[in-house]
């Protein structure tokens, strides 16, 4: 699926497996998976899609005569893509044959526009720094007319196990 969105990710190194087993790596269910496909991974950027299902409970209470989608799971949504997927790309490049668990740490996002049931988005994410397990990111979230969502500086840390 060829992106038409804007793009910080400027080459695209060869897989390591391939995409699916990054998302397949992300320690969440089928409930709370932000992800739905990765276009563009290396080690300075992540680039991927998730569409907002337009039937999710979560819109059933949430400005029910207008639904739209939290802005904590827009959050999440960057989190997952923009920082985990990464993450574990990152360290499965490092040599680590597994996965480990990944936290959230710290963030700061502004809000632009609002998104809606059945609305597919666009998560692009730039690497600020990878060092002693502490991944920092740059990361932005686009919609379909290549208009900026949301936008942020985002944490997060492999544990210790």
């Amino acid at each position: 699926m060829e992106s038409s969105y804007p793009s910080t990710v400027a080459k695209v190194l060869p897989k390591m497996s391939n995409h699916k087993e990054i998302i397949d790596a992300l320690p969440y269910g089928p409930g709370f998976c932000f992800v739905d496909q990765l276009v563009e991974v290396n080690e300075n950027g992540i680039t991927g899609y998730y569409t907002f299902p337009e039937k999710a409970s979560y819109y059933d209470s949430h400005f029910p005569d207008h639904p739209v989608t939290p802005g904590v799971l827009l959050s999440e949504c960057m989190a997952q893509i923009g920082l985990v997927c990464l993450g574990i790309f990152l360290a499965k490049a490092e040599g680590q044959k597994e996965a480990k668990p990944f936290v959230f740490t710290e963030s700061q996002v502004h809000y632009l526009k609002q998104v809606l049931p059945g609305e597919q988005v666009q998560v692009v994410s730039e690497k600020v720094y990878y060092r002693l397990g502490k991944l920092k990111c740059k990361v932005n979230m686009y919609n379909s007319e290549k208009e900026r969502i949301c936008y942020g500086t985002m944490a997060g840390m492999i544990l210790k196990q």
